[in-house]
Protein backbone atom coordinates (compact mmCIF):
# COMPACT_ATOMS: atom_id res chain seq x y z
CA UNK A 1 0.00 0.00 0.00
CA UNK A 2 1.02 3.36 -1.03
CA UNK A 3 1.84 5.98 1.31
CA UNK A 4 -1.14 8.76 1.81
CA UNK A 5 0.63 10.55 4.25
CA UNK A 6 3.53 11.95 6.08
CA UNK A 7 3.74 10.32 9.40
CA UNK A 8 5.68 11.40 12.21
CA UNK A 9 9.52 9.35 12.01
CA UNK A 10 9.17 5.75 13.89
CA UNK A 11 11.54 6.55 16.35
CA UNK A 12 9.59 9.64 17.36
CA UNK A 13 6.64 7.54 18.46
CA UNK A 14 6.65 7.28 22.54
CA UNK A 15 6.31 5.26 25.06
CA UNK A 16 2.84 4.81 26.55
CA UNK A 17 1.31 7.13 28.31
CA UNK A 18 -2.07 7.29 30.25
CA UNK A 19 -4.35 10.12 29.23
CA UNK A 20 -7.64 11.36 29.13
CA UNK A 21 -9.92 11.31 26.36
CA UNK A 22 -10.50 14.88 26.02
CA UNK A 23 -6.65 15.43 25.81
CA UNK A 24 -5.94 12.35 24.12
CA UNK A 25 -5.81 13.61 20.34
CA UNK A 26 -3.09 16.52 21.12
CA UNK A 27 -1.22 13.98 23.61
CA UNK A 28 -0.86 10.87 21.67
CA UNK A 29 0.84 10.89 18.22
CA UNK A 30 0.78 7.90 17.46
CA UNK A 31 -3.15 7.91 17.68
CA UNK A 32 -3.10 11.25 15.95
CA UNK A 33 -0.96 10.03 13.08
CA UNK A 34 -3.46 7.12 12.26
CA UNK A 35 -6.18 9.70 12.54
CA UNK A 36 -4.73 11.59 9.99
CA UNK A 37 -4.03 8.97 8.05
CA UNK A 38 -7.97 7.36 7.77
CA UNK A 39 -8.95 11.13 7.08
CA UNK A 40 -7.19 11.09 4.12
CA UNK A 41 -7.96 7.51 3.35
CA UNK A 42 -11.84 8.78 3.51
CA UNK A 43 -10.71 11.14 0.80
CA UNK A 44 -9.51 8.94 -1.62
CA UNK A 45 -11.81 6.06 -1.08
CA UNK A 46 -15.09 7.41 -0.11
CA UNK A 47 -17.02 3.93 -0.55
CA UNK A 48 -14.97 2.77 2.59
CA UNK A 49 -15.59 6.07 4.80
CA UNK A 50 -18.24 4.58 6.80
CA UNK A 51 -15.42 1.64 7.71
CA UNK A 52 -13.07 4.42 8.48
CA UNK A 53 -15.28 6.28 10.77
CA UNK A 54 -16.53 3.36 12.53
CA UNK A 55 -12.80 2.08 13.20
CA UNK A 56 -10.83 5.31 13.92
CA UNK A 57 -12.59 8.40 13.51
CA UNK A 58 -15.53 8.25 15.88
CA UNK A 59 -13.19 7.48 18.83
CA UNK A 60 -11.26 9.81 20.86
CA UNK A 61 -8.92 7.09 21.93
CA UNK A 62 -7.06 3.75 20.65
CA UNK A 63 -8.44 2.05 23.45
CA UNK A 64 -11.97 2.69 22.25
CA UNK A 65 -11.18 2.00 18.56
CA UNK A 66 -9.25 -1.54 19.27
CA UNK A 67 -12.17 -1.98 21.62
CA UNK A 68 -15.09 -1.80 19.01
CA UNK A 69 -12.88 -3.13 15.87
CA UNK A 70 -11.68 -5.82 17.54
CA UNK A 71 -15.49 -7.09 19.17
CA UNK A 72 -16.94 -7.18 15.89
CA UNK A 73 -14.06 -9.19 14.31
CA UNK A 74 -14.91 -11.60 17.42
CA UNK A 75 -18.95 -11.58 17.26
CA UNK A 76 -20.57 -14.35 17.39
CA UNK A 77 -24.19 -15.56 16.85
CA UNK A 78 -23.99 -16.50 20.46
CA UNK A 79 -22.10 -13.79 22.55
CA UNK A 80 -22.50 -10.18 21.25
CA UNK A 81 -19.95 -7.46 19.69
CA UNK A 82 -21.55 -5.47 22.13
CA UNK A 83 -20.59 -8.14 24.94
CA UNK A 84 -17.77 -8.51 23.94
CA UNK A 85 -17.06 -4.85 23.55
CA UNK A 86 -17.50 -4.66 27.13
CA UNK A 87 -15.04 -7.67 28.06
CA UNK A 88 -12.23 -5.95 25.99
CA UNK A 89 -12.78 -2.60 28.01
CA UNK A 90 -12.81 -3.88 30.91
CA UNK A 91 -9.70 -5.28 30.91
CA UNK A 92 -7.89 -2.52 29.01
CA UNK A 93 -9.20 -0.54 31.86
CA UNK A 94 -7.60 -2.66 34.47
CA UNK A 95 -4.57 -3.21 32.70
CA UNK A 96 -2.37 -0.46 30.66
CA UNK A 97 -0.13 -3.35 29.79
CA UNK A 98 -2.57 -4.51 27.40
CA UNK A 99 -2.51 -1.26 25.17
CA UNK A 100 1.86 -0.58 26.12
CA UNK A 101 2.27 -3.98 24.23
CA UNK A 102 -0.46 -3.13 21.44
CA UNK A 103 1.60 0.15 20.51
CA UNK A 104 4.58 -1.57 20.79
CA UNK A 105 3.20 -4.40 18.67
CA UNK A 106 2.04 -1.78 15.95
CA UNK A 107 5.58 0.26 16.03
CA UNK A 108 7.17 -3.97 15.42
CA UNK A 109 4.97 -4.17 12.22
CA UNK A 110 5.79 -0.63 11.06
CA UNK A 111 9.54 -1.50 11.92
CA UNK A 112 9.51 -4.69 9.97
CA UNK A 113 7.23 -5.33 7.20
CA UNK A 114 8.08 -3.50 4.26
CA UNK A 115 4.40 -3.67 3.04
CA UNK A 116 3.49 -1.45 5.69
CA UNK A 117 3.86 1.89 5.63
CA UNK A 118 1.37 3.51 7.84
CA UNK A 119 0.26 3.14 11.66
CA UNK A 120 -3.29 2.09 10.43
CA UNK A 121 -2.60 -0.77 8.49
CA UNK A 122 -1.73 -3.50 10.99
CA UNK A 123 -4.22 -1.97 13.57
CA UNK A 124 -7.51 -2.17 10.34
CA UNK A 125 -6.03 -4.97 8.52
CA UNK A 126 -3.82 -7.44 9.39
CA UNK A 127 -5.19 -10.66 11.16
CA UNK A 128 -1.81 -11.64 13.21
CA UNK A 129 -2.12 -8.15 14.87
CA UNK A 130 -5.78 -9.03 15.95
CA UNK A 131 -5.42 -11.87 16.96
CA UNK A 132 -2.71 -10.92 19.37
CA UNK A 133 -4.49 -8.29 20.86
CA UNK A 134 -7.38 -10.57 21.34
CA UNK A 135 -4.83 -12.89 23.25
CA UNK A 136 -3.91 -10.31 25.47
CA UNK A 137 -7.59 -9.93 26.64
CA UNK A 138 -7.85 -13.40 26.88
CA UNK A 139 -4.67 -13.62 29.44
CA UNK A 140 -5.56 -10.99 31.11
CA UNK A 141 -8.63 -12.71 31.79
CA UNK A 142 -7.32 -16.23 32.34
CA UNK A 143 -4.77 -14.32 34.97
CA UNK A 144 -8.41 -12.91 36.63
CA UNK A 145 -9.43 -16.82 36.95
CA UNK A 146 -11.96 -16.19 34.19
CA UNK A 147 -11.14 -18.73 32.47
CA UNK A 148 -14.38 -20.29 30.28
CA UNK A 149 -14.17 -16.31 28.92
CA UNK A 150 -10.44 -16.63 28.08
CA UNK A 151 -11.30 -20.30 26.38
CA UNK A 152 -14.45 -18.37 24.96
CA UNK A 153 -11.89 -15.93 23.09
CA UNK A 154 -9.51 -18.36 22.48
CA UNK A 155 -11.89 -20.38 19.96
CA UNK A 156 -13.15 -17.66 18.61
CA UNK A 157 -9.85 -15.92 17.41
CA UNK A 158 -8.95 -19.72 16.13
CA UNK A 159 -12.38 -19.74 14.35
CA UNK A 160 -11.91 -16.05 13.12
CA UNK A 161 -8.19 -15.59 12.27
CA UNK A 162 -7.11 -19.49 12.59
CA UNK A 163 -4.50 -18.68 15.13
CA UNK A 164 -4.72 -20.48 18.51
CA UNK A 165 -2.98 -19.19 21.63
CA UNK A 166 -3.73 -20.33 24.31
CA UNK A 167 -4.48 -17.74 27.26
CA UNK A 168 -1.98 -18.95 29.70
CA UNK A 169 0.80 -18.61 27.19
CA UNK A 170 3.28 -15.67 28.41
CA UNK A 171 3.89 -13.26 25.58
CA UNK A 172 6.27 -10.04 25.29
CA UNK A 173 5.79 -6.97 23.83
CA UNK A 174 6.74 -5.60 20.36
CA UNK A 175 5.55 -8.84 18.57
CA UNK A 176 5.01 -9.33 15.09
CA UNK A 177 2.89 -12.24 13.75
CA UNK A 178 3.27 -12.22 9.99
CA UNK A 179 0.69 -13.70 7.45
CA UNK A 180 -0.21 -15.22 11.13
CA UNK A 181 -2.30 -18.59 9.08
CA UNK A 182 -1.75 -21.79 11.24
CA UNK A 183 -0.08 -20.38 14.22
CA UNK A 184 -0.14 -22.37 16.92
CA UNK A 185 1.37 -21.47 20.98
CA UNK A 186 0.90 -23.44 23.33
CA UNK A 187 -0.73 -23.25 27.67
CA UNK A 188 2.70 -22.88 28.86
CA UNK A 189 4.96 -21.15 26.09
CA UNK A 190 6.78 -17.99 27.27
CA UNK A 191 7.82 -15.51 24.15
CA UNK A 192 10.00 -12.99 25.46
CA UNK A 193 9.80 -9.10 23.32
CA UNK A 194 10.76 -8.23 19.95
CA UNK A 195 9.83 -12.03 18.80
CA UNK A 196 8.66 -12.11 15.25
CA UNK A 197 7.06 -15.23 14.61
CA UNK A 198 5.98 -16.56 10.68
CA UNK A 199 2.91 -18.33 9.58
CA UNK A 200 2.22 -21.84 10.25
CA UNK A 201 4.78 -21.94 13.24
CA UNK A 202 4.07 -24.16 16.34
CA UNK A 203 5.03 -23.83 19.95
CA UNK A 204 3.94 -26.94 21.03
CA UNK A 205 4.46 -30.02 23.48
CA UNK A 206 5.35 -33.27 22.46
CA UNK A 207 2.33 -35.06 23.60
CA UNK A 208 3.31 -36.93 26.67
CA UNK A 209 4.25 -34.29 29.30
CA UNK A 210 1.93 -32.50 31.69
CA UNK A 211 2.73 -29.20 33.22
CA UNK A 212 5.50 -27.19 32.24
CA UNK A 213 5.95 -28.82 28.73
CA UNK A 214 5.99 -25.99 25.91
CA UNK A 215 9.09 -23.84 24.72
CA UNK A 216 10.54 -20.69 26.32
CA UNK A 217 11.48 -18.09 23.26
CA UNK A 218 14.19 -15.58 23.88
CA UNK A 219 14.21 -11.78 22.68
CA UNK A 220 15.01 -10.99 19.29
CA UNK A 221 14.40 -14.41 17.81
CA UNK A 222 12.99 -15.01 14.43
CA UNK A 223 10.68 -18.15 13.57
CA UNK A 224 10.30 -18.50 10.65
CA UNK A 225 7.47 -20.26 8.46
CA UNK A 226 6.75 -23.36 9.48
CA UNK A 227 8.28 -24.28 11.60
CA UNK A 228 7.88 -26.45 14.78
CA UNK A 229 9.70 -26.07 18.56
CA UNK A 230 8.07 -28.72 20.60
CA UNK A 231 8.84 -29.50 23.91
CA UNK A 232 9.72 -27.57 27.19
CA UNK A 233 13.06 -26.40 25.66
CA UNK A 234 14.70 -23.12 25.54
CA UNK A 235 15.42 -20.71 22.67
CA UNK A 236 18.27 -18.24 23.43
CA UNK A 237 18.57 -14.72 22.71
CA UNK A 238 18.59 -13.56 19.11
CA UNK A 239 18.23 -16.92 17.31
CA UNK A 240 16.90 -17.69 13.97
CA UNK A 241 15.30 -20.64 13.09
CA UNK A 242 14.99 -21.64 9.69
CA UNK A 243 11.59 -22.00 7.78
CA UNK A 244 10.48 -25.43 8.19
CA UNK A 245 13.15 -26.83 11.08
CA UNK A 246 11.41 -28.89 13.53
CA UNK A 247 13.83 -27.89 16.81
CA UNK A 248 13.62 -30.36 19.35
CA UNK A 249 16.45 -29.42 21.79
CA UNK A 250 17.91 -26.25 23.46
CA UNK A 251 19.65 -23.70 21.29
CA UNK A 252 22.12 -21.24 22.72
CA UNK A 253 21.61 -17.78 21.76
CA UNK A 254 22.63 -15.66 18.64
CA UNK A 255 22.92 -18.74 16.35
CA UNK A 256 20.65 -19.95 13.53
CA UNK A 257 19.09 -23.75 13.27
CA UNK A 258 17.81 -25.34 10.47
CA UNK A 259 16.88 -28.41 9.44
CA UNK A 260 14.51 -32.04 10.57
CA UNK A 261 15.35 -32.16 13.17
CA UNK A 262 17.48 -28.55 13.98
CA UNK A 263 21.18 -28.29 14.21
CA UNK A 264 23.05 -25.30 13.77
CA UNK A 265 24.16 -23.97 10.99
CA UNK A 266 25.63 -20.89 11.08
CA UNK A 267 25.41 -17.66 13.10
CA UNK A 268 23.25 -14.64 12.28
CA UNK A 269 24.56 -11.53 10.80
CA UNK A 270 21.99 -9.25 12.74
CA UNK A 271 22.00 -9.32 16.60
CA UNK A 272 18.32 -9.43 16.88
CA UNK A 273 17.25 -11.69 13.60
CA UNK A 274 13.31 -10.57 14.48
CA UNK A 275 14.13 -6.95 14.14
CA UNK A 276 16.11 -8.08 10.45
CA UNK A 277 13.73 -10.43 9.04
CA UNK A 278 16.13 -11.70 6.83
CA UNK A 279 15.30 -15.99 5.92
CA UNK A 280 17.91 -16.00 3.65
CA UNK A 281 21.07 -17.91 4.58
CA UNK A 282 22.39 -18.35 1.01
CA UNK A 283 23.22 -15.52 -0.93
CA UNK A 284 22.39 -12.56 1.79
CA UNK A 285 22.68 -14.73 4.41
CA UNK A 286 24.20 -16.50 7.65
CA UNK A 287 27.82 -16.96 8.88
CA UNK A 288 28.30 -20.42 7.86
Amino acid sequence: MSSVTETAPKESIPETREVSPAASKFADPLWQSMREEAALMTQEEPFLASFFYSTILNHFTIEAAISFHLSNKLDSSTVSAMVIREIIEEALANDASIIEALRADIRAVIDRDPVCDQYSTPFLYFKGFHALQAYRIAHWLWGQNRRSLALFIQNRVSEVFAVDIHPAATIGKGIMIDHATGIVVGETSVIEDNVSLMQSVTLGGTGKETGDRHPKIGKGVLVSAGAKILGNVSIGEGVKVAAGSVVLVDVPPHVTVAGVPAKIVGKPKAAEPALDMCQDMIENGDNL
